[in-house]
């Protein structure tokens, strides 16, 4: 555990001392209940009769146990993970635990009880596990301390087990819902010991998830699907160029239409019509004059984006992101260098849940309903749009259809909020369709990469150089993250031994570097962000440095990471389980890829054939060291996913600009691979225990390097801009 992270630890144990927990247990007295503020199908919310032990724990008479979850749940698992750490303290019995999503205006009303409810970066596990474990043992000690002063006996000679608190010597024994009431009222302890993780029995197992039900059975409710009594529909446009103006619009023309109520300016750039249901108000949307003031990015296309980012690749630039000794002078006296340019596309986010979220405001209060990854920021998002105090405001967080990212962002909050703020006293749903989804998507970055790398006699890599040429996510979304070296995420997988995105490979010299090139389309964190394309760039020149040393890729990285023992087990894994050392079969061919992301260690191995042109990738090994692990089926799901992910991204993903707007407006521009493209995964979980890493994101660099470079060992041919969909890989 690295120092940094054991202050971090310290602060989070501080912060659930006694005072914080009778913070947040103010509202205990048996009745407590938040969330949803209507009816909803869905999860189990705390009722009157329920008792509230602390802040993570609702205990019901009938022994079912309410976690609260404060972080989103879109498809990842976290919900469940997060529900097995509490668990797993408290001891009660998993097949009688729910869960409850905790709101920002309720984490503000009890002082932040529930820290940090945003999601992202494949944090929701890593970032909160020290004090959620923390709540639940607390609870635990609670129940068993109101148990033992009924019984007049110490709370150490009890032992708890499933919920069920036993005292051996009387042969007493009581259940959670039982005592709940009383424990509630017990002074919580200033400190508990958790589990060492080899005792888990809840946490650590493949267990079921808890939030699968309503799904099968039709009953949830996502943000799209929300109905409420009295409700509009809105649906916005704004201009297609971003940076753009509304100019002007002709209401008169589409107000008699059916069901239309209102055509609005929504702000400087956005329209909106709203009406009784979804396809009326895009109906008049579709039929309303619009005229745009494009602005001077109305000439920006993919080709004049590529030449500016061209240009940076040999441009002055202060911002550095990992040196060591003198690279670009070892360079400029090497006798031999390799040197190779590559590049990455628009993407966007494509979730299957366009974005919506819906409002009702009133002169003195506003409640938003909607899926969002940043609760705390959603809920300022509205307030300031509302024009009120965050306390006259809530966000009602929903569950979330697909997000990858793209819901980071607050921005349909807002133009709900502004809408909604013109229809005062009802209900309105702010949908986009799929086209203005598409148009307004905040992109991963396009970039472009220029490296360099000295070989000796011997094969040895004696200088690299990278350089790379392109958008920077935090300048546009947290311009006050950028630092001294510009954008940290830039440099995800390529910075020094020691941080959660560490380089895997020593070498003398080394400078990597970025020049900051932002057109006008705006960037968002892309499902795995900038590792991605760094994992690409990297895993593939590294692949090019072993052939060119005429050296095997596995044994060229060996040398290369000597250093980095945890990078290399993963790499090995992964090698081993493809059966990298065997011949494979006739017209099979492998390739390999590594990297460390999100605090984990990722390596990737891949089986592909090419024929007359046609890429098949038959099967993918898969290797991650996580430090821990709090369900293996999960984390086995999300790898696979993640597969999915990366490989259609590499297979099709790109988002091109033409007249300054986006080209791509649905899936059919914008395409994902089928079923039948998929190859077999097969994961290797292996925790080395002592740190937590993610799942959600790291493995997904992985997938289109590994791919990549057994495309190479197909083909012969070199593969350095995506997607794969705009190559030959035919035979000259």
């Amino acid at each position: 555990m690295t120092t940094q992270h054991q202050a971090a630890t310290q602060r989070d144990r501080a912060a659930l001392s006694r005072r914080g927990f009778l913070a947040g247990a103010g509202a205990a007295a048996g009745a407590f209940t938040f969330g949803f503020s209507f009816p909803l199908p869905g999860p189990a919310l705390a009722q009157a009769a329920a008792s509230e032990v602390n802040a993570w724990v609702v205990i019901r008479p009938d022994e079912s146990v309410v976690i609260r979850i404060a972080r989103a749940e879109m498809g990842q698992g976290a919900l469940t993970g997060l529900a097995q750490l509490v668990a797993e303290e408290l001891d009660c019995d998993w097949d009688k635990v729910g869960f409850e999503l905790v709101s920002p205006g309720e984490n503000r009303r009890r002082a932040s009880v529930w820290r940090d409810l945003s999601t992202g970066g494949s944090r929701s596990i890593r970032g909160s596990h020290d004090y959620l474990r923390t709540g639940g043992a607390t609870a635990r000690a609670m129940l068993v301390q109101a148990a033992a002063e009924s019984w007049g006996v110490k709370p150490e000679q009890c032992t708890v087990s499933k919920g069920v608190i036993s005292h051996a010597a009387s042969g007493r024994s009581t259940t959670y819902g039982a005592v709940a009431g009383a424990a509630s009222r017990v002074p919580p302890p200033t400190e508990v010991k958790l589990k060492d993780p080899k005792d888990w029995i809840i946490a650590g197992q493949p267990l079921k998830r808890i939030d699968t039900r309503d799904k099968l059975d039709g009953s949830l409710v996502y943000g799209m699907d929300l109905t409420l009594p009295g409700m509009l529909v809105a649906v916005p446009k704004a201009c297609p160029v971003h940076g753009g103006k509304l100019k002007s619009f002709d209401a008169a023309a589409v107000s008699g239409m059916r069901g239309v109520k209102h055509v609005l300016k929504v702000d400087d750039e956005t329209v909106a019509v709203v009406a009784d249901t979804f396809w009326r108000a895009k109906t008049a949307l579709d039929a309303l004059p619009i005229t745009w003031d494009e602005g001077p990015s109305a000439s920006v296309s993919s080709e004049t984006i590529a030449q500016m980012l061209h240009e940076g690749l040999t441009a002055d630039t202060p911002y550095i992101g990992n040196r060591a000794g003198d690279a670009k002078g070892v360079l400029s006296r090497a006798a031999r260098v390799i040197e190779a340019d590559y590049s990455f596309p628009y993407q966007n986010h494509a979730p299957m849940e366009v974005l919506s979220a819906t409002v009702r405001w009133t002169p003195e209060r506003c409640d938003a309903w909607g899926p969002t990854q940043v609760a705390d920021a959603a809920l300022d998002a509205v307030a300031q749009a509302a024009g009120l105090p965050p306390e006259a405001c809530e966000v009602h967080v929903m569950r979330i259809g697909g997000s990858f990212g793209r819901r980071l962002q607050t921005d349909y909050l807002r133009i709900a909020t502004l809408i909604a703020k013109q229809v005062p006293g009802t209900p309105v749903k702010m949908m986009w369709t799929r086209e203005e989804d598409m148009a307004q998507g905040r992109f991963h970055p396009v970039t472009q990469c220029r490296l360099r790398a000295a070989l000796d006699d011997k094969g040895n890599v004696e200088a690299l150089h990278m350089r790379i040429s392109g958008q920077s996510i935090v300048a546009y979304a947290w311009p006050a993250r950028m630092t001294a070296n510009g954008d940290p995420f830039v440099f995800q997988g390529l910075v020094p031994a020691g941080a959660e995105m560490a380089i895997g490979y020593t070498f003398p010299n080394v400078l990597i570097d970025h020049a900051m090139r932002n057109p006008h389309i705006r960037p968002g964190a892309w499902r795995g962000v900038n590792l991605n394309q760094n994992a690409v760039y990297l895993e593939c020149f590294i692949d090019e440095l072993a052939h060119a040393a005429g050296e095997d890729p596995l044994a060229f990285r060996r040398r290369l990471m000597a250093n980095h023992p945890q990078h290399l087990a993963v790499l090995e894994a992964a090698a081993r389980g493809i059966g990298w050392e065997t011949k494979p079969a006739q017209g099979i061919h492998r390739g390999l890829a590594q990297v460390m992301g999100f605090g984990s260690y990722v390596a990737a191995a891949a089986e592909v054939s090419v024929a007359s042109g046609k890429l098949k990738i038959h099967r993918i090994v898969a290797a991650t060291d996580p430090g821990h692990v709090v369900n293996p089926q999960q984390v086995e799901a999300q790898v696979t996913g993640s597969f999915v992910y990366g490989l259609s991204a590499m297979l099709y993903g790109e988002c091109t600009v033409k007249n300054g707007r986006i080209e791509q407006s649905n899936f059919d521009t914008y395409n994902v691979m089928r079923l039948d493209e998929m190859p077999q995964v097969e994961v290797i979980v292996m925790p080395s225990g002592g740190f937590w890493g993610g799942v959600g994101e790291p493995t997904i660099a992985v997938a289109a390097p590994a791919v990549l470079n057994a495309v190479f060992a197909a083909t012969g041919k070199r593969v350095r801009h995506l997607p794969l969909k705009n190559v030959d890989l035919g035979t000259s």
